[in-house]
C-alpha cells in the first residue's frame, strides 16, 4: 500500500508497505480523508514536541472498515468511521479517572507512532467511531473539533459570558464554535484580517479584534465594559503570545492554554494572584468530545465544509503539501482524498 513518509524535517517521501493484519479486537480502515492540522505542519518544519522521525504523519482520519478482527461486534464492513488517534494505557492514574486524554503514557498517531497517511490502517476497533450519515470530509474534521469542545468543557462557560478566543486557525475555530452553541460572547482575536473576517462569518465571534499592537487589550477591554474576558483561550502555538494572554483575564476568569509549545510560560505572579486567576491547560479530547461534535452535526449546529480551504488527492500531497505550509497560502483546513 502507499504510505508517505515524513523522513526527517522539511522532506516527505512515498513508500510501499505490507497491509497490515488484524488481530483480536482490531480493525482495518480504508482512509478517504485525510485533514491536515498544525501538528502535521510542526512536524514537517521541525518544531513538533514529542516528535521523532522518520513518521507517517496524519491523525484527522475518516475511513471505512473493510476487515474486523475476532471480537469486534459493533463494527462492520462498509461502515463509515471517523478515527480517536489517541491510544491510552487504560490503567494509569489519568485512565482511571476517565482522563484518557493525558495518559501517562498516551500515544498519538502521527506524532509518537505512524499515522494515517497511508491508504490502509490499522486500529483497535474502539478507537473507531461510526457515523452513519456523515460525508467523509466531516468525519476528518471531528477530531479538531473535540479540541475545541474539549476546552469548553474545561472552561464550563455560562450563557453570556465574554469569552477571547485567541488564534482563529481551526482549533480557535473550533472553540469557538463551542462557546457560541454554549451561550457565550465569543471575542475573537487574530493578526490575520482574513481570518478574523471568517471567524465572524463561520464561527459567530460576536467581535473581532486584530492584534499585533498595543491596542488590543484597549480594544478588548471597551468590549468587556473595562473587565476583560472571563475565560481566555490560547489556540497560537506562540509562547508570545501565551504569556500576553494573562493579561486579558478579568478578576476571578480563567484561561485555558489549548496549544502546545516548546518553551517556557511565564507570568507575574502578584497580577495573577490578585485576580484570583485560575490556570488550565486543555490536551486532546476523550470520547465524549467525540460523540458530543457529531451530536452537534446531526443536530445541525456545525457546518465543518466551509472550513475546508485546500483539498488534493493523496498522490499529490507531496507536491501540494510546501505550498501550504508557506506564509500567505491562505490555509484554513486542508483535505486529503485518498
Amino acid at each position: 500500500m502507499k504510505t508517505i513518509v515524513c523522513d526527517q524535517p522539511d522532506h516527505l517521501s512515498y513508500q510501499e508497505r505490507p497491509t497490515p493484519v488484524v488481530t483480536q479486537g482490531q480493525a482495518l480502515v480504508r482512509i478517504r480523508r485525510i485533514g491536515i492540522c498544525g501538528t502535521d505542519l510542526h512536524a514537517f518544519r521541525g518544531r513538533q514536541p514529542y516528535f521523532s522521525y522518520p513518521r507517517v504523519l496524519g491523525h484527522e482520519l475518516a475511513g471505512e472498515i473493510i476487515t474486523v478482527g475476532d471480537g469486534v461486534t459493533d463494527l462492520k464492513i462498509g461502515d463509515a468511521v471517523t478515527v480517536m488517534p489517541y491510544l491510552e494505557c487504560g490503567d494509569c492514574v489519568a485512565c482511571r479517572s476517565g482522563k484518557t486524554n493525558c495518559c501517562t503514557s498516551l500515544q498519538v498517531i502521527g506524532v509518537h507512532q505512524d499515522g494515517g497517511m497511508q491508504e490502509i490502517i490499522r486500529m483497535p476497533a474502539d478507537h473507531l467511531i461510526k457515523a452513519p450519515g456523515v460525508g467523509f470530509d466531516e468525519l476528518a474534521l471531528v477530531e479538531c473539533m473535540a479540541i475545541g469542545a474539549h476546552a469548553v468543557r474545561r472552561a464550563g462557560l455560562s450563557v453570556g459570558e465574554n469569552v477571547l478566543v485567541i488564534g482563529a486557525g481551526p482549533i480557535g475555530l473550533g472553540i469557538m464554535q463551542f462557546a457560541r452553541i454554549a451561550g457565550a460572547r465569543v471575542i475573537a482575536l487574530d493578526l490575520d484580517a482574513q481570518r478574523l473576517e471568517f471567524a465572524r462569518n463561520w464561527a459567530g465571534a460576536a467581535a473581532t479584534v486584530q492584534g499585533g499592537d498595543e491596542h488590543s487589550k484597549r480594544l478588548v477591554d471597551e468590549l468587556t465594559a473595562g473587565n476583560g474576558a472571563s475565560a481566555v483561550f490560547d489556540a497560537t502555538g506562540s509562547a508570545q503570545s501565551m504569556i500576553q494572554g494573562f493579561d486579558y483575564v478579568t478578576h476571578g476568569g480563567r484561561y485555558l492554554l489549548v496549544s502546545i509549545v516548546d518553551a517556557t510560560i511565564s507570568f507575574y505572579d502578584p497580577d495573577f494572584h490578585r485576580r484570583e486567576m485560575t490556570l488550565l491547560s486543555s490536551r486532546n479530547a476523550t470520547r465524549e468530545d467525540f460523540h458530543w461534535v457529531l451530536q452537534c452535526l446531526a443536530d445541525k449546529k456545525l457546518d465543518l465544509v466551509p472550513l475546508i480551504s485546500h483539498r488534493c488527492r493523496f498522490d499529490r500531497l507531496i507536491q501540494e503539501f510546501r505550498a501550504w505550509t508557506s506564509p500567505g497560502s491562505g490555509l484554513v483546513k486542508g483535505i486529503v482524498e485518498v
